[in-house]
């Protein structure tokens, strides 16, 4: 009897043992938050939620927490305002996106230096008088499970992040396929590998393919909205729009130091009716500023596309600047839908947050027509916007990933002359990545490009742009 009660202890221990080897971690993710700070105080309440459930929840980001709101933006230190909710909230790592150098190496140091979590870029040599605190990797203890997270920036058509190359002078960057290999010791050392990375859905989908050692994959850059998480190549990728609409909570359950599950959900934001009263106060703080709220303009009918908002800026630019053609970068316009009714200097700034500033030069329609199709190249194959001038492109095929013909036509249908001179407006940013042949450089301006915008928008009143496109698309 005493050995038949010793023999089911003994059973019963070793079954909790193996229980007790398996571990359930939790990872909430966001992405592309471009300081969509109205939002935190539901975030941090399901923060506060999760890890009342979870004390070992991680938090963790996949860059470009900042540029898209001016409370956040304009704000002194640089991006204060959005540290300071991460901060409260408790994010465990941020990769670096590519607006996290907007505000150049000095403020990016700044901004790395107020953070209480740290900055995973791999692919990034920062020499250490630039002050930036960044690391390729962290290395989590949860729950007695380690979990590696390497960071990964994003690394354009001219071998650095899409943004302007003062941004970022005195920093290297490497593709991030060339420096993951050199970091596979780390995920034979971790029971769970995460790649934090701020390059794309597509190419994360590729590094899933090269490095199936990792088991998931914290995705952003292109804002892809997802539907819980992918797998690809047995990697989880997940991946949630821009401006905070949901975020992920990716569940991986261990045991014996592997991977036996894993699985993703999504949850919305707007959903979530509690708030941090800590976060509300903050927002607040923040948003304390009424010439944001000043009206400058009034829509008469919705705005439901990106095209039409863009070619409302360039026909701003061009007219306050009297230029002939005026361009943008379609990854410029940051807003696709726009209600009727009155515009606000807070909208103008969301629409155009980049402080960019304007240059204005003078371009042969040869010229122009390169300069166009080099924005497209370095813009991820998405045909720029124009004003005083409209297109038709010719793709190769549906996939447009190439331009096989571009014609250009003035304000009445007539075919553009190529060897005509054209005083052309752009910003410094479309400017600097438009790498084509042209006499003139351009002379850079002083006003901000947004500022013009709101200059134009103060003497026009009342604007109608519902429906208006600046080129055609074929194949």
């Amino acid at each position: 009897m005493a050995k038949r009660t010793l023999l089911l202890a003994l059973t019963l221990l070793l079954a909790l043992a193996v229980n007790a080897e398996k571990r359930e971690i939790h990872i909430l993710a966001t992405n592309d938050m471009h300081a969509t700070i109205d939002v935190f105080p539901q975030l941090a309440a399901l923060v506060d939620s999760l890890r009342t459930a979870d004390p070992s929840l991680l938090v963790l980001s996949a860059g470009d927490n900042r540029t898209g709101n001016p409370y956040n933006d304009l704000y002194e230190p640089v991006s204060y305002p959005m540290i300071s909710f991460m901060n409260l909230i408790g994010f465990d790592a941020s990769a670096l996106g590519n607006h996290e150098y907007d505000s150049k190496v000095d403020g990016l140091a700044k901004m790395t230096a107020l953070s209480n979590f740290r900055y995973l870029a791999a692919n990034i040599t920062c020499p250490e008088e630039t002050g930036i605190k960044v690391v390729p990797y962290q290395v989590f203890d949860v729950n007695g499970v380690k979990v590696g997270v390497l960071g990964i920036t994003q690394v354009g058509t001219l071998g650095i992040p899409d943004t302007h190359p003062d941004n970022v002078k005195g920093l290297s960057f490497q593709l991030p396929e060339e420096v993951i290999p050199q970091y596979k010791w780390l995920t034979e050392q971790c029971d769970v590998n995460v790649l934090l990375t701020h390059v794309g859905y597509e190419e994360d989908v590729e590094l899933a393919k090269k490095f199936p050692y990792y088991d998931v994959i914290v995705s952003s850059h292109t804002h892809t909205q997802l539907e819980g998480g992918e797998l690809h190549n047995g990697v989880l990728i997940t991946q949630n729009g821009y401006q905070l609409p949901r975020v992920a909570l990716t569940t991986i359950e261990v045991e014996g130091g592997k991977v036996v599950s894993k699985h993703t959900e999504n949850i919305f934001l707007d959903k979530i009716s509690s708030h941090n009263e800590a976060a509300d106060a903050l927002l607040a703080h923040f948003k304390s500023s009424p010439e944001m709220e000043r009206v400058i303009g009034t829509f008469a009918t919705d705005i439901t596309t990106y095209d039409a908002l863009g070619v409302m800026m360039c026909d701003a630019w061009r007219e306050e600047l009297g230029c002939d053609i005026a361009i943008e970068n379609y990854g410029g316009v940051r807003y696709d839908v726009f209600p009727a009714g009155p515009i606000t200097v807070k909208d103008i700034l969301n629409l155009d947050p980049f402080l960019n500033t304007a240059v204005v030069m003078t371009l042969t329609g040869k010229e122009l027509s390169d300069m166009l199709i080099a924005c497209y190249k370095a813009d991820r194959n998405r045909f720029p916007i124009t004003s005083g001038c409209t297109a038709v492109v010719t793709y190769n095929d549906e996939s447009k990933k190439e331009i096989k013909k571009l014609e250009l036509f003035d304000s009445n249908g007539k075919k553009l002359d190529m060897k005509k001179k054209f005083r052309v407006m752009t910003n410094n940013y479309v400017a600097s990545i438009c790498d084509s042949p042209r006499q003139d450089q351009g002379e850079r301006g002083t006003d901000t490009t947004s500022s013009i915008i709101i200059s134009w928008l103060e003497k026009m009143g009342t604007v109608d742009y519902n429906g208006r496109r600046s080129f055609t698309e074929k194949w």
